[in-house]
């Protein structure tokens, strides 16, 4: 079977590879067992292509691929042991991948060759650190890159706007905009793709999506999951960068922006590029728009959970926050002037992963009506696929007296994991669902100024127990 795509993994014996990567390819192949793929694999550790062979059927077949499907693409993958930070080792992996010899790169040339006919479109996964990824691409100029060759990065791309600008251009000279695929996994879910319908198919909603009725918003992904063993990753890292800076941002960038004409990768991320762009803090600055925590010793159900500076592996001089909160506005017609809170944490007594629009008081509210008048939300569950419209009406006693009702209904069932439809469009060469060069700077730089305020301690570190709510002080939209 000649393949349609050939995924060259760089960091092929790592964690992010065996645990995320090869189950979301195996959740594709099992809704489409018959797709042509060959898959080579990359890492400085030396790792026979049996060894490599035994990992590609184990991932594979745990993200729900068949097992003869798995032992086909195995049958087909090799692997190269090679530091892929050097152009001489790139050029190696390159060749067994298309089965030809790459050449250096010619100077004042973009980094591209013609190859024989056949062999599909080649995606060099980069399941690297983003340092490493960083020296990666940079030795990559000094290769003779094959044509539609795709490039396919993890977060974080860049550690602030300066780095992310500088890597946009690197990887500039590499390949097309069209052919950068900066991947982020919310964008596969479900529920953040119904958003789409939601909003631009249903009149109900699409007449009141503004300042005009809407009081607030707020995106939150809020976990009872402590540090987990994760202190090599996240102590660096923190709840703003792991997951406000990309993924909630994202979401709040889809949330808010103006109707496509079509959904294609161009229009949607056109929209939301724009709503970024308009994007800045709220009141001004980091000390009004936003907060951080971090948690102390305490218990989730039955277990009992360690400060985090007491974790293994955190290092409390890092100052790394477990729960933060951002307060921004869309500075444009349709928004302006309300309040759009993103939230993330971990060690908190409730899970909360949400989308929650509460829409403003009516203007007048007739005389005999008794009783506190709640504000109706519309709230979109990001984990699990449920939406809850939460709705003023009589009450039980007195018809008079109101109260709230929830009408609850269950998104439809996605037919792959977030992974699986972020890689189908990947190895499909369609960049619809993930991040475009200018949206990741601009993500960058909705928090560069609230980084660097934590840094300068002018954003006070606070504390809450794990297992507790999120601070009452904080303003949660639910409790």
């Amino acid at each position: 079977m000649t393949p349609t795509c050939t995924l060259v993994i760089l960091g092929a014996s790592g964690d992010l590879t065996e645990r995320l990567l090869l189950p979301g390819i195996g959740s594709l192949l099992e809704r489409e067992p018959d797709r042509a793929l060959r898959i080579v694999g990359s890492d400085r550790v030396e790792m026979s292509d049996a060894q490599f062979a035994e990992l590609l059927v184990r991932a594979l077949i745990a993200g729900g691929a068949a097992e003869q499907v798995a032992h086909r693409i195995a049958d087909d993958a090799a692997y190269v042991c090679a530091d892929v930070t050097d152009s001489d080792g790139l050029r190696e992996v390159l060749g067994q991948a298309q089965g030809c010899v790459i050449r250096p790169r010619s100077s004042g040339r973009r980094a591209h060759q013609e190859v024989p006919d056949g062999g599909g479109h080649l995606v060099l996964y980069f399941a690297l650190p983003p340092a490493v990824t960083e020296r990666a691409c940079a030795a990559l100029q000094e290769v003779e890159l094959p044509d539609r060759t795709h490039l396919a990065m993890e977060k974080p791309f860049g550690r602030d706007e300066a780095s992310a600008r500088a890597l946009n251009e690197r990887v500039a000279t590499l390949v097309p905009e069209s052919q950068v695929h900066r991947v982020d996994h919310f964008l596969g879910k479900s529920t953040v793709l119904d958003v789409i319908a939601l909003r631009f198919a249903n009149r109900l909603f699409q007449a009141v999506w503004s300042a005009e009725h809407i009081e607030s918003i707020e995106i939150a992904y809020d976990e009872s999951l402590a540090l987990e063993g994760r202190a090599g990753y996240y102590d660096h890292a923190g709840a703003l960068r792991d997951m406000i800076q990309s993924h909630l941002l994202q979401v709040l960038a889809l949330v808010a922006m103006e109707p496509p004409a079509r959904i294609t990768d161009r229009d949607l991320r056109d929209a939301t590029a724009a709503v970024l762009r308009a994007t800045r803090l709220w009141g001004g600055g980091p000390e009004t728009a936003s907060r951080r925590a971090r948690y102390t010793a305490g218990s989730i159900g039955d277990r009992q959970v360690p400060a985090y500076v007491d974790e293994p592996g955190v290092d409390p001089e890092r100052e790394t926050e477990t729960l933060a909160q951002v307060t921004v506005e869309v500075a444009n017609p349709r928004w302006a002037g309300i309040p759009i809170t993103l939230r993330s944490g971990k060690a908190l007594g409730a899970t909360h992963k949400h989308v929650v629009i509460t829409f403003a008081d009516v203007r007048h509210l007739p005389d005999g009506l008794t009783g506190p008048d709640p504000q109706d939300q519309l709230v979109i569950g990001l984990s699990p696929d449920v939406m809850e419209l939460r709705i003023t009406t009589n009450g039980t006693s007195d018809p008079l007296a109101l109260e709230q009702s929830v009408f609850t209904t269950s998104l439809r069932e996605a037919e792959l994991e977030a992974y699986g439809e972020v890689l189908a469009g990947i190895l499909d060469g369609d960049p619809m669902l993930t991040v475009r060069g200018d949206a990741a700077e601009e993500c960058w730089r909705i928090c560069d100024d609230v980084l660097a305020a934590w840094k300068d301690g002018r954003v006070p570190m606070e504390e809450y127990p794990a297992g507790s709510a999120v601070p009452s002080a904080w303003g949660a939209a639910l409790d």
